[in-house]
């Protein structure tokens, strides 16, 4: 009996280009002579790094920390030495540069130590922490660490696993290929997942312009020692999207502002679980990827690619052509331009797209929004794109995040139908950049405060400690002295006084108790010198002491 699909709005059909890149076998990329390997390749803090420069590395070596609870290690792709520590161009939609770690490679490829674990008889807890020391994040586009999405939370059972193999978007065919290729091991990971999360219902959905990859998987999945449902979904973008996956195969929606989770559901990439069982069963931390080189290139195919290659070699090993307008890392509908072809293949690489006028030919000029609300039949998380883009364009970031701007999953539908070629997504990546700048300031400048009032609080405790303790003191010498036999009750002036004079004979005997350091044999020479000063200071001495030439005339 198949299972009942769902529908979610929206969504759109653009060509697919699979084709182009999914018939060739896996090629591993060659060693490059050198590898870029960014610290900060996941969502939450980049990691810390562990070497310094000239430091001689192996091929797995941790060199990045995991910083907090939500981040990740990093680890050397290959044996050499690190010559850099340093800021970096790399693919981030922003442009701008980032810590890296440089690495010169020997050529020998010399791995470290490593082994499988025993997932069974490890605690969950220690298990999810060696696997953020392996560097697991999740490989589907958002980049979160597994470890934190591997914890079930209190309640320490998640009932639906769902594992997404939808890849809608067009071009792409690293997860596609992997499926054909690497079933067994794909699941070996969901078993591992399984463990961790108490899931009871396991379900892969792949969209049905993948049959090689359905047929793949059905084989491993009849192979496994647990029920794995294998789902065929109707392709349609963006439903390889965790949230319409989950849509399409269970019904349910995730409300607005909350995780799956809290619907007792997680969703994973196919590479996720793959990598998930390279890092259990052999101890392999997460230091390659396959990743498609498509689009304007003589022979497009998917690469097994250590992180930190540069693009540019990939591209060469494709193929390149004269042409080339630009390059992006992703989709057409979700990609990001490179700033240039120096940045490193990272852990969120699943595509370097080639472009040419020839197969994206430049967009007309923007016009005016018509408002023929196209954008808003086509947005798959029901938001009204129009007006977004009107709140957005006005700076108006208080009512966009009232008509749900971090809703937006920026999958381009809307840019994709808008008959006024306007750029929205572009829109609305500023619009949050905007408010994430401003919370930021406002979390700087509310901690400021707080310091700034804890500071003025301190210093008024203090004050009155100090008045307290001086009031204590007269009240006791006061005491003392009115207990003095035959003795007239003292005044608040005398007891002052006897304070004060009680004070200064204290620091009298501190400084007569104060012993000169660095006195014991002493080189004749030091001797003299202090022999001199002392001969003067009794001579300047002596002079204070005889009257001024004015007092002795009559």
């Amino acid at each position: 009996m198949s299972r009942e699909l769902f529908k979610f709005k929206g969504g759109v059909h653009p060509p697919e280009h699979k084709t182009e890149s999914n018939a060739r076998p896996i090629h591993a990329a060659p060693l490059p002579r050198k590898l870029v390997i960014p610290l900060r390749q996941h969502i939450g803090n980049p990691a810390k790094p562990l070497v310094n420069v000239g430091d001689r590395v192996l091929k797995g070596q941790m060199i990045g920390e995991a910083d907090g609870t939500i981040s990740a290690a990093v680890h050397a792709s290959s044996s050499g030495i690190v010559t850099a520590i340093d800021l970096q161009p790399v693919p981030h939609i922003s442009g701008l540069p980032d810590l890296c770690i440089s690495i010169e490679t020997d050529g020998r490829d010399e791995w470290i130590e490593h082994g499988p674990l025993d997932y069974r008889t490890l605690a969950p807890a220690d298990l999810r922490i060696r696997l953020r020391d392996l560097g697991l994040a999740g490989l589907g586009g958002a980049v979160f660490p597994s470890a934190v999405k591997l914890d079930p939370g209190a309640t320490q059972h998640c009932p639906t696993l769902i594992i997404n193999g939808g890849e809608c978007e067009p071009w792409i065919t690293c997860d596609d290929v992997l499926m054909r290729t690497r079933a067994d091991e794909i699941l070996q990971g969901v078993a591992i997942m399984r463990h961790l999360l108490g899931s009871t219902e396991i379900l892969v959905g792949i969209e049905d312009n993948k049959p090689e990859a359905v047929a793949a998987m059905h084989a491993a999945a009849a192979r496994m020692d647990f029920a794995v449902e294998i789902v065929v979904v109707p392709a349609r973008y963006p439903g390889g999207g965790a949230k319409q996956m989950i849509q399409v195969l269970t019904g349910r929606e995730v409300p607005s502002g909350k995780l799956s989770t809290d619907i007792g559901i997680q969703v994973f990439n196919v590479g996720t679980a793959y990598a998930l069982a390279r890092a259990v069963h052999h101890g392999e931390p997460l230091i390659s990827r396959l990743v498609t080189v498509t689009g304007h290139v003589l022979r497009p195919q998917n690469f097994e690619v250590l992180i930190g290659t540069p693009m540019h070699t990939l591209i060469t090993l494709a193929g390149d052509r004269d042409g080339t307008t630009g390059v992006l890392m992703g989709g057409p509908m979700m990609g990001m331009p490179m700033p240039n072809l120096d940045v490193p293949v990272v852990k969120a690489t699943n595509c370097i797209l080639v472009q040419s006028a020839e197969l994206f030919p430049p967009l007309p000029k923007a016009l005016p929004c018509i408002r023929c609300t196209r954008c808003a039949d086509a947005c798959p998380a029901e938001l009204q794109p129009q007006e977004l883009f009107r709140f957005a364009k006005a700076a108006d970031f208080g009512r966009a995040q009232e008509y749900h701007l971090f809703d937006c999953i920026e999958c381009g539908c809307c840019s994709y139908v808008c008959p006024s070629h306007i750029p929205l997504v572009d829109f609305y990546r500023y619009a949050k950049g905007e408010i994430w700048t401003r919370e930021k300031d406002k979390r700087a400048a509310d901690l400021a405060r707080e310091r700034h009032a804890f500071r003025q609080f301190r210093q008024e405790r203090e004050k009155k400690e100090k008045a307290e303790k001086l009031a204590a003191k007269a009240q006791a010498k006061r005491a003392e002295l009115a207990a003095a036999p035959d003795a007239a009750a003292p005044s608040e002036a005398d007891a002052k006084k006897a304070l004060i004079a009680a004070a200064l004979a204290r620091a009298q005997a501190k400084k007569a108790g104060t012993v000169p350091k660095n006195t014991d044999h002493l080189s004749p020479g030091t001797q003299q010198e202090i022999e001199e000063i002392e001969a003067r200071r009794a001579k300047i001495r002596e002079l204070a002491h005889q009257p001024l030439e004015s007092e002795e005339k009559p």
